[in-house]
């Protein structure tokens, strides 16, 4: 099965660094009233062989704006789909959710390679 988000070949595969990126624009729909969620999406992430292309990032993330998801489960499938995309030491994602009924939403999911 090919990966959902595209990658390129990191060119310092020996040095850990930290890559985060900031999707402010995140949307999906909640399934059980059918109203718009709106958050910001925080990925942070140590990469190993290959590192997320954004564009193709962004069309995957826009790809929720129309699917009815928790966040929750938006946020660990996301952490699933970008772990399979470009097997990474280690990610970690976040998603800050907008007030709905007066709450706010901070949900975060983490994943550590076991060879790292």
């Amino acid at each position: 099965m090919p990966s959902l988000v595209e990658t390129f070949p990191n060119q310092f595969p020996g040095r850990d660094y930290l890559i985060e990126i900031t999707c402010p624009e995140f949307t999906a729909v909640c399934p059980k009233t059918g109203q718009p969620d709106f958050g910001t999406i925080v990925i942070e992430y140590v990469p190993d062989a290959t590192c997320l292309e954004l564009k193709s990032l962004k069309l995957y993330l826009f790809d929720y704006r129309n699917r009815g998801i928790f966040y929750e489960h938006s946020i660990n499938t996301i952490l699933d789909d970008l772990v399979a995309s470009c097997r990474p030491r280690r990610m970690k994602v976040v998603g800050h959710f907008n007030p709905r009924g007066g709450m706010t939403s901070r949900i975060t999911a983490v994943f550590e390679s076991r060879t790292s």
